[in-house]
């Protein structure tokens, strides 16, 4: 069967934003409350969440989550915002309230980092209606405990062990909603799609970086 021919617009002030790999798009995808997402770029800062392309964002940071932060976020990004709600420093009482906050600015859903207990994800679950999900970081976390507790979705993040990760857990859960990180190469990409990953989280270079090449550029034209 031939390519579709996609018609294509950029414009002039927005050829330049971010553009993740396109291989992405080989995955199945996860649909959420209609909205079908593939891409997830893992981002805080509101300018390249305004000016990159990815289906949904996912704001996770290594300070105590802030409300204040996911409200930024959320009221500057075009598309779906994961927020994360803690699970490791900050928990128990004060990553649920987190959550119920967080569903109320809009997220669509909140994000709980490895250490998290099932009895916090249980607790987040029974006050949040949108997808709970749980980051995984081994193939030794126990993925059946994780989902009789209310995790949603299961969020592989083990450097270059991804894919390996993602395929033991497929195996015995070949219907559990992955979400897995890409890594920096198409080949990492779509070895952890292969592996059975629904959805892609993908980090984009800094403001810093990005400005650094544009500097660059100025210094030799002008």
């Amino acid at each position: 069967m031939a390519k579709k021919y996609i018609p294509t617009y950029t414009g002039t002030l927005r050829s330049h934003t971010l553009t993740l790999p396109h291989c992405i798009s080989e995955c199945s995808g996860i649909r959420i409350f209609g909205r079908r997402i593939k891409s997830l770029a893992f981002s805080t800062d509101v300018a390249i969440v305004k000016n990159i392309n990815a289906d949904a964002i996912i704001a996770v940071y290594p300070f105590t989550p802030q409300p204040v932060i996911s409200q930024a976020i959320i009221s500057v990004s075009d598309v779906p915002v994961f927020v994360g709600v803690g699970g490791g420093i900050t928990t128990g009482a004060r990553s649920v309230r987190l959550a119920i906050q967080a569903e109320h600015q809009g997220a669509y859903g909140v994000v709980m980092n490895a250490p998290t207990s099932n009895e916090v994800i249980r607790q987040i679950k029974d006050e949040v209606d949108i997808p709970v999900v749980i980051t995984v970081v081994s193939e030794r976390t126990d993925i059946q405990a994780r989902l009789e507790a209310g995790a949603d979705f299961l969020n592989v993040s083990a450097a270059a062990r991804t894919p390996e990760i993602v395929a033991h857990i497929r195996k015995g859960f070949p219907e559990v909603p992955i979400i897995a990180t890409g890594g920096p190469t198409e080949e990492s990409i779509l070895a952890t799609i292969r592996a059975g990953a629904n959805a892609i989280t993908c980090t984009p270079p800094s403001t810093g970086d990005l400005f650094a090449h544009v500097m660059e550029q100025y210094r030799t034209t002008l």
